[in-house]
């Protein structure tokens, strides 16, 4: 013992041999580490509270309601609309594809917590548009006037306009809060199926910036859409065509060695440029999501999109940053880190860990970190920050390193609160634990 007793006393009656921590006298294993975002495992509470401060913040922002443009006046009465009425200005706009996600994002975030206020926040919103559209439709087809508050609704004239906004409306259609909804879903699923501009094999198109060009953002303005009418009507029909579109979509612009899309393909061109956009590539994990939540087990496709959802999950776990964000260009690391592209992939893995699609001991940490990240990005306003804006195609680099972001970039919010759902569904079993200091998940 008594080497013990000289060793413990040497440190404070002979203050020169006292030392910093070091191998032999701290376990540095265990040192706290300075994060550069909250490691620990958040409590379901910590969450919500994140949510609720967007909550209140877009409650606020997006008022649901029509004015007079000239007085000011509210519109009392839906009857009295003339082509001088707008919606009440906000931050956002109710009827953009951002928002049929931050809609979509509202429902799930009420069905994982119970809270229904954010029902409410879409319900109020897609009954105002379903109860304006026989009003504001037949003045449209009078006037013409690119003025009408519902334009995009009644008169799609791109996938953006019609597929975010479609699908959330089939979500609420299906939880019979909403009355007289269908008019406007059937003229948006028109739109996808028959109307917008596909290739000679029925891949949807475009032909911008170039003629026959694909976006990968356009699975998601489509796919979830063509899948949820699937669900509503148990056509089969949608189902093909939505599986369709992700396999014909993934043969040109999935790339195998690093399981991640390009962002645009232009067909006739010998060379395609592979900028891996990060928000495209969220984009097309939701698209996986969104239509296997729906997609019955026994459609012959639904095992392509499963194999594509885990190849797609196991090249994004490869370039996860070291403080859970994703950058703008996936694999360019000195590109910058972008807030809705770690949202929606937070989600996204954590959905298909709950679902069964993907292993949850492998997936369940780097969801969680990337919620960790994102919860900093939400301001005590309750806005989301580091999201950048709305983005074309380009093919050098510069266009998508300098793409500014901005709290008014819609595409942010939605994502967030999905990804806030999902991880506060996934905390309730409380499988998140440190151990030797590194996060864990467990199964039991």
């Amino acid at each position: 013992m008594k080497p013990v007793l000289f060793a413990a006393l040497s440190a404070t009656a002979f203050p020169a041999l006292a030392q910093k921590a070091n191998d032999v006298t701290a376990p540095l294993h265990a040192l706290k580490v300075d994060y550069p975002v909250p490691y620990d495992p958040p409590s379901t509470a910590t969450v919500k509270q994140v949510l609720d401060r967007i909550y209140h913040y877009l409650d606020g922002a997006t008022p649901a309601s029509f004015i007079h443009k000239g007085s000011g006046a509210d519109l009392t009465d839906l009857k009295l609309a003339d082509t001088t009425v707008i919606f009440k200005p906000g931050d956002f706009r109710l009827t953009s594809y951002e928002w049929g996600i931050t809609y979509a994002g509202m429902l799930q975030v009420a069905a994982a917590t119970g809270d229904k206020q954010y029902a409410d926040y879409a319900t109020k919103r897609m009954q105002l548009l379903a109860d304006a559209y026989p009003i504001f439709k037949p003045m449209l087809q009078q006037y013409h006037n690119r003025g009408n508050p519902l334009r995009s609704v009644i008169e799609p004239h791109a996938l953006d306009d019609a597929g975010a906004m479609c699908a959330a409306m089939i979500k609420s259609e299906r939880t019979g809060q909403v009355k007289n909804l269908r008019p406007l879903i059937d003229n948006f699923i028109q739109y996808i199926s028959t109307k917008e501009f596909r290739l000679p094999d029925g891949t949807l198109a475009r032909n911008r910036p170039h003629p026959n060009t694909i976006w990968l953002d356009d699975l998601f303005m489509s796919v979830p859409a063509l899948a949820q009418m699937g669900k509503l009507t148990g056509d089969r029909k949608y189902f093909d065509d939505a599986v369709k579109q992700v396999v014909q979509f993934s043969e040109r612009m999935f790339n195998k060695q690093k399981n991640v899309y390009m962002h645009g393909w232009v067909q006739g061109m010998k060379d395609h440029p592979q900028f891996h956009w990060a928000r495209a590539n969220g984009w097309a994990i939701l698209t996986k999501v969104e239509l296997l939540d729906v997609l019955p087990e026994n459609h012959p496709g639904r095992a392509k999109i499963l194999e594509l959802l885990r190849l797609h999950a196991q090249g994004l776990a490869g370039y996860q940053s070291g403080s859970g964000f994703w950058h703008q260009l996936l694999d360019r690391n000195d590109s910058y880190l972008e807030t809705s592209a770690t949202a929606i992939y937070a989600y996204c893995i954590a959905r298909a860990i709950r679902k069964g699609w993907l292993d949850p001991v492998a997936y369940g940490p780097m969801a969680l970190l990337a919620w960790n990240a994102v919860s900093t990005k939400v301001n005590d306003k309750g806005q989301v920050e580091g999201t950048c804006v709305g983005t074309g195609m380009g093919f050098e680099p510069a266009f998508y390193y300098y793409r500014p972001v901005n709290v008014y970039a819609a595409h942010g919010y939605g994502p967030v609160l999905l990804a806030g759902a999902a991880i506060y569904e996934l905390l309730q079993d409380n499988k998140f634990r440190i151990n030797d200091s590194a996060l864990q998940y467990y199964e039991k």
